[in-house]
């Protein structure tokens, strides 16, 4: 089991450099990156899931069910963003 000063310094260190990394990358490329990435989304759920299962106490409920919360809004939201990127290349073709 990792100790608590030791999770807390690879969060910061994964917070830092996800910042980095997506602080660098061009607008254009923001969207097709993001619905690439909604994979991820699916493995923080799990996660999330997971350590809500080893909740022992009311305060760690609490925090695994926002944990959970927010991945899943994370989840729902990076579809929701490629289906609306998908649809900016839909031809629109009139019907007459």
């Amino acid at each position: 089991m990792i100790e608590g000063m030791t999770a807390l310094y690879i969060f910061m260190l994964a917070a830092f450099t996800g910042y980095e990394i997506i602080g660098r990358v061009p607008a254009i490329l923001h969207t097709p990156l993001m619905s690439g990435s909604n994979f991820v989304h699916g493995i923080v759920l799990v996660g999330a899931m997971v350590a809500m299962g080893h909740a022992e106490t009311t305060l760690q409920l609490v925090i695994g069910f926002v944990g959970v919360a927010l991945a899943a809004g994370n989840a729902v939201g990076g579809y929701v963003v490629t289906e609306r990127m998908l649809e900016m290349f839909k031809s629109s073709k009139e019907s007459n």
